[in-house]
């Protein structure tokens, strides 16, 4: 796989783009084509490690302003009172700096400001003097409608930062491009530790493809670390094995099923439970079950026909 640049944008097919092959993944890669070279803010979404920041870099890597500096300023790690000090500082060193044309201002992690952060970056933007010198890119871990409704995040500052929302899909819905994607990090970490890339054989790959990836292209990038560092994949897998065998056995998916039928079942098991457990405690008011699972009513309804769950005591209150 070609290397070049940036090794965080490294993931690239011949296309430049971030690696894969999966429907979800060549529908993103195309819209980022299209509005790279826009200057509209972007709001990034995806579960942790799905490789948000990766995505912003690409964005600004492509942009016209690609020579400029891209500037990262992660909110999880900013008390309130430091946020704005922090933005008028980049502010103030971009008009010191007098060039043309807009920075990347990458907001990570923007869902995981408080109430008063926002309230203090939304007057920052609502000045327009951010805009004028920065192309703003934000990434959020939270389904931003649904922060918005339980009333944990901004609906103005929503709508100043997301012209254009980009959803990553997590890892267990583009399982065809975890081959490329292990052989990428291999030859990473190996480079890393001056040693020689494992090979995997059918047995590693079908694992790697039967394991759900909570933690995503993070998750799988530290297997991969583990396999050069101990130099032998078969025992760097072992906890893998383990844990897949777990999650087939507690959701009761024979072994012999396909990898697509066995992800549906656990993840329609689990959303089962949860939608029960919710209804149960509102004595099956949907409308308050909504509220608590934190998603929409019309989500709800449609969850609950998808996942089987029927009874006659629903009912409208």
């Amino acid at each position: 796989m070609a290397t070049h640049g940036n090794p965080d944008l490294d993931l690239t097919t011949n296309s430049g783009f971030v690696s894969g092959r999966s429907e979800a993944i060549l529908r993103l890669n195309a819209v980022v084509a299209q509005i790279a070279e826009t200057e509209l803010p972007v709001l990034l979404v995806g579960e942790s490690g799905t490789g948000k920041e990766t995505y912003a870099r690409l964005i600004q890597k492509l942009s016209g302003q690609r020579d400029l500096p891209l500037k990262k300023m992660s909110c999880a790690a900013l008390e309130p009172e430091q946020l704005l000090p922090r933005l008028k500082t980049c502010l103030q060193a971009r008009l010191r700096d007098n060039r043309e044309g807009l920075e990347t201002l990458f907001l990570d992690g923007i869902d995981e400001l408080d109430l008063s952060g926002q309230k203090l970056l939304l007057s920052l933007l609502r000045d327009g003097d951010a805009e004028k010198h920065f192309r703003l890119i934000s990434s959020a871990s939270q389904d931003l409608d649904v922060e918005i409704e339980s009333g944990r995040f901004r609906r103005e500052l929503y709508f100043r930062i997301n012209d254009v929302c980009l959803h990553l899909p997590p890892l267990r819905e583009r399982k065809e491009d975890i081959p490329a994607l292990m052989e990428y990090l291999l030859a990473k970490h190996a480079m890393g530790l001056n040693r020689q890339a494992p090979v995997l054989g059918n047995e590693e790959l079908n694992l790697l493809a039967a394991h759900d990836w909570p933690g995503n292209i993070r998750e799988l990038g530290n297997l991969a670390q583990k396999m050069v560092a101990l130099g032998n994949p078969k025992i760097a897998i072992a906890d893998l094995r383990t844990s897949t065998k777990a999650v087939r056995m507690a959701t009761g998916v024979p072994q012999s099923c396909s990898l697509k039928a066995a992800a549906r079942a656990a993840s329609r098991k689990t959303e089962r439970e949860l939608i029960l457990k919710a209804l149960e405690r509102t004595h099956w008011n949907r409308k308050r079950a909504a509220q608590e699972l934190q998603i929409s009513y019309k989500s709800l309804l449609y969850k609950i026909k998808q996942t089987g769950v029927e009874g006659a005591k629903i009912t409208e209150r």
